[in-house]
Order: C-alpha cells, then structure tokens, then sequence
C-alpha cells in the first residue's frame, strides 16, 4: 500500500464516477447478538501456539512469481481445503515494470451455494527488494496467518451458522505490492483484476432481490480487509466514507466487551470508532470504486518496520495479534449468527 492519503479526495473522485457511492442499501443489523458466554467462549478459542504454528509458514520471502511464492499459496490453500473450504485460483498474467507476471488469487469459500458473502481478506505476497530479502510480517503474513486461524477455530461451528443466506468468504489477494513504484498501473494487481472479473459477471437468486444483487460482485455485504498488522500498539480507524461506520462501531464494542470478560491481553485499545479522514491505498480500492461497503482493518499510522527489512518475526508482538484474533473471531460469529 502506499503511504497515507486524505481520503476526502478519493470520495470525490468517487462521487464522480459512481454517484450512488457508499448509498448501497446495508445487509447488516445494527444490533448486537451474541452473548457473554458466547463472546467469552469464542475469545478462549485463541491459542497463540497454534497461531505461531499457522505464522510459521509465511515467514519468508513472498515475491510474486518465486519458488517461496508458490509454496506459501499451496501452503494457505491446502490449509483452507482441510477445514472444508471450496478453494478457487483466480490466475492471470499482468504486465509490470519487471515484464509480464503471473498472479494467482486464493478465494475460499465455505458455502458457494450461499447468495451473499461476508469477504474477509489480505495479500500473501511480500515486496521485492532488489538485492535483500524482505519478509513482510506485518505486510501481510500476520494478517493471512490471522485469517487462517479464523478458518480453523470457525470451521467446526459454520455448519451450525443461522444465518444460510451469507457464507464466509476468505480473499488472499495477490500482487498487492508494487515491483518499483506505487502506481495505478504498479500496485494491487490482484485486487484489480479480481474487482473487475466479478462487476462483469453477472449472477441472480430470488433471495437477493430485495439488495438488487445483479453481479458476483453485488454477493459481497462487505469487505473486511487486514493489512499491517502485528506490530505492539496498532491503532485501527473507522474510515470517513467506506458506508461502514455502525459495522465498525462492533470492532470497537466487542473489543470492550472481551475486555470485561477478562479474556484477552490487557494492553492498549486497538480500534477507535470515531471517524479519520485518514486513509491509505490498498487492496479494498477497487471494490470501494464499484461500490462495495469496506472495513479497513489497517494500523495507521503505519508500524516502524513498514517497507524495511526489520519487518520480521521480531518486529512482532504477540499478546496483539491474540487481542485481534480475538475479536476478529467474534465480529465474524456474530455477523454470521454462530453461537457456539
């Protein structure tokens, strides 16, 4: 992602182009459902030696198109398989400033059948740095090994989910970093091609006429995107025009409530529900350009290691990316309506 922006001018351009701009009708219900033994059981669920061990994995170089590369995308979509995911490949070629490349999207769908989906996502691949190795820990293995986590402690309760209509859906975008210099044309390759594959593929169900879903992109509630995470101390804000700000007010109260439950690390609030005109670029874009409501779940300001080579397992924090896992899990049962 590139640094941060005023997200004022992005709206703009937005309105522009997209008059009905953030005015989707909203799938989601204000009120909370889970209870305090529900929110304490699926926050108990974190264990940070599984997380190490799912972790373990991404920590190493991810360039696009290496050996490293391939290994972590069969590693995540071998993952996924075993909980009972339905794994797709969106595979591409794009032309970069280093030649032609090859990209490969991972999506992870639990229930295809369902109309709707609630899109959970990261990118897997790490920068590339001409003559060092750059891990990329907070950006993004943290985040994938965080989505992972979620498939595996989730799994065992999504056939019990009461609500059929909206399945959980996880992205692992490819190419989100770019090869020389943050571009339009040189950055988040996958998120752009994925964005306009699905507004051009058009897809029906009679359960969806009252949110005039019309394209496989319109299946998407909405997008929750992780990026830069891991990191002691990260601050997550509620984005001013994503058309997300009453979801987001959940990350905010559930990370009080875990809070009250004694259930996770005691350490600084991560989320803030006031809305920032602060913003960066990154992979939700696309689908934020076509309309599609977004959660940006990115520590701004960036963590100290951003784009230097200290973005490695030492640069991590882990009674941090426990508190996020945590409430993570629980945000997605609740919108879900898994009790467990």
């Amino acid at each position: 992602m590139r640094t941060v922006l005023i997200v004022f001018s992005v709206i703009v351009t937005m309105s522009c182009y997209f008059p009905d701009f953030v005015h989707r009708k909203q799938r989601w219900k204000d009120e909370r459902s889970l209870s305090k033994s529900s929110m304490d059981k699926l926050c108990r669920m974190t264990n940070r030696q599984k997380i190490l061990e799912l972790l373990k994995p991404l920590l190493v170089e991810r360039v696009v198109g290496t050996p490293n590369h391939e290994t972590v995308r069969n590693y995540i979509v071998s993952k996924l398989h075993d909980k009972g995911f339905v794994v797709e490949l969106d595979n591409f070629d794009a032309e970069t400033p280093l030649g032609t490349k090859s990209f490969s999207n991972i999506i992870a769908t639990y229930n295809p059948e369902a109309p709707r989906r609630l899109v959970l996502a990261c990118h897997y691949d790490s920068k590339y740095f001409k003559k060092q190795v750059f891990i990329g820990a907070t950006d993004s293995a943290v985040p994938c090994a965080i989505l992972l986590d979620l498939a595996e402690t989730l799994a065992p309760y999504l056939p019990r989910q009461n609500n059929h209509d909206v399945s959980l859906q996880l992205i692992f975008f490819d190419g989100e970093e770019a090869f020389v210099r943050w571009s339009r044309t040189d950055s988040i390759y996958g998120a752009r091609h994925l964005a306009h594959k699905w507004q051009n593929n058009s897809y029906s169900h009679p359960k969806t006429v009252l949110f005039d879903v019309q394209t496989q992109l319109d299946r998407i509630d909405v997008l929750v995107l992780l990026d830069l995470l891991g990191e002691r101390n990260p601050r997550i804000n509620n984005m001013y025009g994503y058309g997300t700000s009453n979801l987001f007010k959940n990350f905010e109260d559930i990370e009080n409530d875990l809070r009250s439950l004694n259930c996770t690390n005691k350490l600084p609030k991560i989320f803030f529900s006031e809305q920032s005109l602060e913003a960066a670029e990154d992979d939700h874009i696309p689908f934020l350009l076509r309309n599609v409501p977004v959660l940006h779940l990115i520590s701004v300001p960036f963590p100290t290691v951003w784009h230097k080579i200290s973005d490695n397992a030492a640069a991590l924090h882990y009674p941090t990316i426990e508190n996020l896992a945590s409430i993570i899990r629980v945000f997605v049962a609740e919108y879900l309506a898994i009790k467990p």
